[in-house]
């Protein structure tokens, strides 16, 4: 068993991580045809639209707790909005981070807790500190679009050190423990070691960045990817920064820089990204999105030259 300092053992954190994301995942898969319809595609409805249901699941009433995490008022909208216009927040995401909290007091009271959408102090507790993202990726939930994710990490004085990411649409599963590795899983429990592309030139290199919600914002960012695309192979725009990071560490893209990401966009996916070899480098763990600070996680084999890439480009500089 790995431990920090210890006295705090990691395994157990992890598998705390594991487990909870899961039951979260589990619940965001079935939310999104109660929520915004059928099949995969829809309309997104605007802020103002009335709940399509508000009744708990089947599976979330299961239980009386589960119940009382995921219950919302009939007054609900589906969706809200939070920094912009285009900034969406869902009903699911405020339920499956109301179920996720639940869920890690029960097995970890003393522990502090920030969430994307309940927050949390904004300081480093010296203990163990969870940070969740009840929907990494909320435009491509509500939109159809398969690529949204639940992030549970565990923190230490700021650093984590284990954390899990579940692909919801996909039912991959991303794990890792400081010092132990990475690892996905289809969800059948055997799990694969993850790495990193034995990439050696930053011109072949898939890239994977992602946009703010401000006008002011992308619009510098705008002005970087049309600088670094002639540059490098491609660039991919995802939309759930998480799983950005969970594809560096296996392999799906070369490398992934992001301005204005909050802890709980890359407390889990950069201790994967790190553990499967990757050059990673995060905001403070105070930060904010507001602050403009980049986040990059990397390919070992091109980590020199696509950071001076970067640097070149203005790109290591916060965007606020």
């Amino acid at each position: 068993m790995v431990y920090v300092e210890q006295t705090i053992p990691v395994d157990e954190l992890a598998a705390i991580a594991v487990d909870v994301a899961q039951e979260a995942a589990a619940h965001v898969r079935r939310r999104r045809p109660e929520l915004f319809g059928p099949g995969l595609s829809g309309t997104a409805p605007s802020a103002d639209a009335p709940p399509a249901s508000t009744e708990p699941t089947e599976a979330a009433a299961s239980t009386e707790s589960a119940e009382a995490v995921v219950s919302t008022k009939s007054t609900e909208a589906v969706v809200s909005t939070k920094s912009t216009e285009t900034d969406p927040v869902t009903v699911a995401d405020t339920e499956t981070e109301r179920l996720v909290r639940e869920r890690l007091r029960r097995a970890r009271p003393d522990d502090d807790i920030l969430g994307e959408e309940d927050g949390g102090t904004r300081a480093v507790p010296s203990g163990v500190r969870w940070v969740v993202d009840p929907i990494d990726g909320t435009v491509n939930f509500m939109y159809g679009i398969p690529a949204y994710a639940v992030s549970v990490a565990a923190q230490v004085d700021g650093r984590s050190v284990a954390g899990a990411v579940v692909d919801v649409a996909r039912g991959i599963v991303y794990g890792a423990t400081r010092g132990g590795g990475a690892w996905m899983s289809d969800g059948t429990g055997a799990r694969t070691e993850l790495r990193c592309n034995p990439v050696e030139r930053t011109e072949l290199a898939l890239v994977a960045t992602g946009f703010g919600y401000a006008a002011g914002r992308r619009r510098a960012q705008g002005r970087i990817v049309a600088e670094l695309l002639p540059r490098v192979r491609d660039i991919r725009r995802v939309g759930a920064a998480a799983l950005d990071l969970c594809m560096v560490a296996s392999g799906a893209v070369d490398a992934h820089y992001e301005h204005g990401l909050s802890p709980w966009d890359w407390a889990a996916g950069g201790l994967i990204a790190a553990e499967a070899g990757a050059v990673v480098i995060t905001p403070p763990p105070d930060s904010r999105a507001d602050e403009g600070h980049v986040t990059v996680a990397v390919a070992p084999g091109i980590a020199d030259e696509f950071l001076a890439l970067l640097d070149e480009l203005g790109a290591r500089e916060p965007i606020a």
